[in-house]
């Protein structure tokens, strides 16, 4: 203490030095200006001092072991059930606000930067405290001890959704029951990601532009032209529309339209559902290189959350491939929902079925589809999280990225609207699939309904448990 003091007044002395000189030679020997300067030179001095950081503070975070990294997030992963919203609230309340990790102004700056990015954020957020602990292995570790526990359940529901499920009809029936909650619970989707997707960064306002761009994408998408394209005009045009270059950005809208229009005259009609995704696993394309491109360019589009996913894959699954029914796929995403897992696990459904409807494929080649695309999937987040996250969120904040990146999010909402919809009707579709006595079948499809009644409902609800 005696040597802070010390040096505070040997400061303070050095200062009066340095006044007194000035004074001198000014010949002005003013207290006032004499007290004048000595302010000025001490916040001068203050000034230069190093500030603190409270984004680069790491002070607080615990020194763990590459196991005690991966056995926590193991922890987190076992108890990841509610969707990306319970999952994130429980990194808040155990590592920010009981553990003290970062400061919430840090923690919620990581949020904006993984809700503009594609990923499941819950998982990004497990690599993102992993690697505040562990540096850029203990990322890996924390990120792989989160999607573990769900991975394994899947796989295992996957195998006995096989073994199981086409051979009993009570199973099938169940699955069928479900099938109307989980078009509710997409449907819900839609509103809660909407309720941050319209709201600019610049402003925290609600912003029209965005509004519309999702109306747009909604109705570009209902005609069947491809979501990437959409996605990409969306953010180029909102890009000058947030800089009030308002011209600009409805002329690239306006060629989008004229675009689509010399598209639908060149062939004679709108595009077929197909023209949606891109065919990357056709039927005669379910190789292990195919599946895991699949998975790579699902995870890499995954904007605005897993929801982002359903359109893509079942354009690339059901419409295209053709080698899984939509029933088969709503029954993928509640299998996705009942789990601890993050939502975009379903598509380790979804590799496991390629894997059975391959040329010369069979239950081996199911599992290792299954890691397959689920690899792919995860893939972009594990780089954009452990690799680049000091530079993405500089990219965040640069202005018009920023803006690109939420047009692009805007239009999520227009893309999973249709899908959604779709995936209502396909819910309430009775086929030959239930083959019990008239009766029992004729109660299943008043449970249907009555179900997806009761949903809808409930989605009316802001405080709804179905937040996604």
């Amino acid at each position: 203490m005696s040597t802070v003091n010390d040096n505070v007044i040997s400061t303070q002395q050095k200062v009066e030095e340095d006044v007194e000189s000035t004074i001198v030679i000014n010949n002005t020997p003013s207290s006032e200006d004499k007290e004048t300067i000595v302010n000025i030179i001490s916040n001068d001095q203050r000034s230069s001092e190093p500030a603190y950081d409270e984004f680069k503070d790491n002070s607080k975070v615990p020194n763990l072991s590459y196991l005690q990294i991966f056995i926590l997030f193991l922890d987190f992963g076992i108890h990841a059930w509610g969707g990306p919203v319970a999952q994130i609230a429980l990194f808040k309340e155990r590592i920010v606000e009981k553990g003290q990790w970062i400061t919430m102004s840090r923690f919620n700056r990581a949020f904006g930067v993984y809700q503009i990015l594609p990923g499941p954020e819950a998982t990004e957020f497990a690599m993102y405290f992993g690697q505040l602990a562990g540096g850029r292995f203990g990322g890996l570790l924390g990120g792989l001890g989160f999607i573990l526990p769900g991975f394994v359940l899947i796989l295992l529901f996957s195998y006995i959704y096989e073994v199981v499920g086409f051979e009993n009809d009570y199973f099938n029936a169940s699955f069928r029951a479900l099938q109307p909650i989980v078009a509710a619970f997409v449907l819900r989707a839609v509103h809660k990601i909407a309720e941050h997707s319209f709201i600019s960064s610049r402003t925290n306002k609600f912003n029209n532009w965005l509004f519309g761009m999702a109306i747009l994408s909604s109705i570009l998408t209902a005609l069947n032209l491809n979501m990437l394209i959409t996605m990409g005009v969306c953010g180029i045009s909102f890009m000058f529309i947030d800089r009030k270059l308002y011209l600009i950005g409805i002329l690239v809208l306006v060629l989008e339209f004229v675009g689509f229009g010399i598209f639908i005259g060149l062939n004679h009609g709108i595009p077929s559902p197909t023209s949606i995704g891109i065919g990357i696993a056709r039927q005669d394309q379910l190789d292990s290189g195919h599946i895991f491109g699949l998975g790579l360019l699902t995870g890499s589009i995954s904007f605005g959350g897993a929801y982002t996913t359903i359109p893509f894959l079942k354009a690339e699954a059901v419409n295209i491939g053709g080698w899984m029914t939509a029933a088969t796929f709503l029954d993928a995403i509640a299998i996705g929902n009942i789990l601890p897992s993050p939502l975009v696990m379903f598509s380790c459904f979804i590799g496991f079925q390629a894997g059975l409807r391959a040329d010369g494929g069979g239950i081996g080649w199911a599992f290792l589809y299954a890691f397959l695309i689920t690899v792919g999937v995860f893939t972009p987040c594990f780089l954009f999280t452990i690799i680049g996250h000091p530079l993405l969120e500089k990219l965040c904040r640069n202005k018009f990225m920023a803006s690109f990146f939420e047009g692009i999010v805007g239009s999520v909402v227009g893309l999973i609207a249709p899908t959604a919809f779709d995936l209502l009707r396909s819910s309430l579709i009775t086929t030959g699939a239930i083959s019990i006595k008239d009766e029992t079948q004729r109660n299943f499809i008043a449970l249907q309904r009555g179900a997806i009644a009761a949903a809808l409902y409930i989605m009316t609800d802001r405080w709804s448990i179905l937040i996604y």
